[in-house]
């Protein structure tokens, strides 16, 4: 008799996040984001406060597991700052994004900051640790013929706290709206990697192939930074109620087959 693998056990996918099975069909899921080189510190390339710095990369992470179907446990940050001011100033704001995925972010947001040297250019990293039963993974649950929209712009840089307060880019709380639309199949946050990577994605964990659309609006090659943009698969029939649904700018991508 075969012996069965010990718990847990890796479950392989292409997107960016780790998937691991654990007992009672319950799936574990991680996902990361980080920050160099942007804050509010002497040697950092893009300034931004540390509030800002710390939403926007822990909503990165944040979106990747509840894109596949799964409820955020807790959120790790480690923080190449010191304490204060510039650590607590972070973790506000991944406390503020914790707390609009649903966490409470008193007990959910644990991590470490830089107590022994001087720092002069900040650096961040945001895991999160996510769980569901695996009949609710929603990876590679697009079908062909599904139309894929992206919803927001890509941004990257001091693009991407104008584009927010002018509602050009997705948050948080966009991920469980789409998945609460009977007409949305399957749903990827786009970040760094840009458009045409993640809608390479979708196509292969649904066993499908792409064709892009003839569209100018925005750039498939692009960074999306922290997850400015996510892409959507759904029946084109749907499309037009899809934006009359939401408030972010919405653009045909492509065609999975």
């Amino acid at each position: 008799m075969t012996p069965k693998p010990l718990l847990p056990f890796a479950v392989a996918t292409r997107r960016d996040v780790l998937l691991f099975e654990l007992a009672n069909s319950e799936i574990m899921v991680v996902g990361c984001d980080s920050s160099g080189g942007v804050g509010p510190k002497p040697l950092d390339k893009i300034k931004v406060n540390g509030y800002t710095l710390g939403k926007f990369t822990a909503r990165a992470a944040l979106m990747e597991v509840l894109a596949v179907g799964a409820k955020p446990v807790c959120v790790v940050d480690t923080l190449s700052v010191e304490p204060e001011p510039t650590g607590s100033e972070i973790i506000r704001g991944i406390r503020a994004e914790a707390e609009k995925a649903g966490l409470d972010p008193k007990w959910a947001v644990t991590g470490s900051t830089e107590k022994n040297f001087e720092v002069e250019q900040t650096g961040i990293g945001v895991t999160v640790i996510g769980t569901c039963k695996r009949s609710a993974l929603r990876i590679g649950t697009s079908l062909p013929n599904d139309t894929v929209v992206a919803l927001g712009i890509p941004c990257v840089g001091n693009e991407v706290v104008s584009a927010e307060k002018e509602s050009k880019i997705t948050d948080v709380t966009d991920i469980p709206k789409l998945q609460n639309l009977s007409f949305i199949h399957e749903v990827i946050p786009v970040g760094s990697t840009g458009i045409i990577h993640e809608i390479e994605t979708l196509a292969h964990d649904s066993k499908l192939t792409f064709k892009l659309a003839e569209q100018h609006e925005i750039k498939v090659t692009e960074s999306a930074g922290p997850a400015t943009v996510i892409l959507a698969s759904l029946p084109d029939s749907k499309v037009a109620d899809l934006k009359r649904t939401v408030n972010k700018p919405v653009n045909v991508i492509g065609t999975l087959f």
